[in-house]
C-alpha cells in the first residue's frame, strides 16, 4: 500500500523498496511514477529539470507543492467552500459573479470568483496559483472546481478533456413537458444578429444534453439535465428551441416571473480525486432565489 504525506512544499510518498530497487534507482522511480502513480510526463519531465525529485531509502520526495505567484488581484468576498484539500479545492459560485475577468476588465473593482479564490488562498496564507478547471455563465451558480498544484492541473484538465468530469444541474423551466426524460441533440452555433448568443444551427457545434423531469409545477416543469458536450449557453439553447426557456432567461426566451436570473443551478459534481482516484461527489445546496421559485411554483393538488 502506498502511503503519502505532505512535508512542506513536497509530497513524500512510499512505494516501497521494490519499487526504487534496481542498477538505476532513478530511472525505476521515474518509471513507477509514470506507470504506478499515473504522473503526467510533462510534470516528470519539469520536476526534473528542477530537481523536484528525490529519493531517500524507501521514500520518494516531490515538489509537488512550490510558492507561486497568484495570478490575479486578490478582492475579498465570503466564498462558500464546498471541498478543499492540498490538490482541489470547489467553491460554491453565486449567481450574477463571473468566473474569471474577461481580458477586457480595468480598475473597476469588479469581484470575479478567480478574485475572491486569490484573496482566499492569501488570508490561509496559501501561496497557490488560482486554476479554475472549467467555469460557469455568469448568472448561474454552482460548484467550480480549482487546482491547486501543477499536478491536479494536468491530471484534472485531462479528465475535462475526457469528459470524465460530470455536471449535474437542476432548472426551472417555462410550461409543463409532458415526457419524462428526453436526449436533447441539436447542433449550435453563434447568432450573427447578437454578439453574445447561441442558436440551434445545421452548421453549428454537435451538442446533446440529457434532460429529465423531477417534477410538474404550475405551469412550470423542474428538470434536471447533464451535459454530453459543453457548448456555450447549452442548456438555455436546447430548452428554449423545445419550446421551454429557463424562467428568468430574457435573451433565450424567458420571463422574469418571479426570479431575476435563469433559473439554473449546477447542483452535482462528480470527479476522481486527481491524486488518491476516489470518487467525489460534491453537492451544492440551491440559492435562495430558485428555493423561492420553486415554491411559488408548486403544483396544488
Amino acid at each position: 500500500m502506498i502511503t503519502s504525506k505532505r512535508r512542506g512544499g513536497w509530497l513524500e510518498l512510499t512505494p516501497g523498496k521494490k519499487a526504487l530497487s534496481g542498477e538505476n534507482r532513478n530511472e525505476a522511480a521515474e518509471a513507477w511514477l509514470l506507470q504506478e502513480l499515473g504522473m503526467p510526463p510533462k510534470l516528470l519531465h519539469e520536476l526534473k529539470q528542477n530537481q523536484g525529485i528525490k529519493i531517500a531509502g524507501d521514500r520518494l520526495r516531490l515538489a509537488l507543492f512550490p510558492s507561486v505567484p497568484l495570478g490575479i488581484s486578490p478582492r475579498y468576498i465570503l466564498l462558500d467552500i464546498l471541498y478543499e484539500d492540498d490538490f482541489c479545492l470547489v467553491v460554491n459560485k453565486p449567481t450574477g459573479m463571473p468566473v474569471h475577468p474577461d481580458g477586457n476588465e480595468r480598475h473597476d473593482g469588479i469581484i470575479t470568483l478567480d478574485h475572491a479564490v486569490a484573496a482566499y488562498y492569501e488570508s490561509e496564507g496559501q501561496e497557490i496559483a488560482v486554476r479554475h478547471i472549467h467555469r460557469l455563465d455568469v448568472d448561474t451558480s454552482g460548484p467550480v472546481l480549482y487546482a491547486k498544484n501543477r499536478y491536479a492541473e494536468l491530471k484534472l484538465n485531462s479528465m475535462m478533456e475526457r469528459k470524465a468530469i460530470d455536471r449535474a444541474y437542476v432548472a426551472i423551466v417555462h410550461g409543463v413537458i409532458t415526457q419524462n426524460e428526453e436526449v436533447l441533440q441539436y447542433p449550435i452555433g453563434k447568432d450573427r444578429h447578437h454578439k453574445q448568443r447561441r442558436r440551434v444551427s445545421p452548421t453549428g457545434q454537435h451538442a446533446v444534453t440529457h434532460m429529465k423531469v423531477s417534477e410538474r409545477l404550475n405551469e412550470a416543469t423542474l428538470v434536471r439535465l447533464e451535459l454530453e458536450t459543453g457548448r456555450t449557453h447549452q442548456i438555455r439553447v436546447h430548452l428554449s428551441h423545445i419550446g421551454h426557456p429557463l424562467f428568468g432567461d430574457t435573451m433565450y426566451g424567458g420571463r422574469r416571473e418571479g426570479i431575476r436570473r435563469q433559473a439554473l443551478h449546477g447542483e452535482v459534481l462528480t470527479f476522481q480525486h486527481p491524486f488518491t482516484g476516489e470518487l467525489l461527489c460534491i453537492e451544492a445546496p440551491w440559492p435562495e432565489d430558485m428555493t423561492e421559485l420553486y415554491e411559488a411554483r408548486k403544483k396544488v393538488q
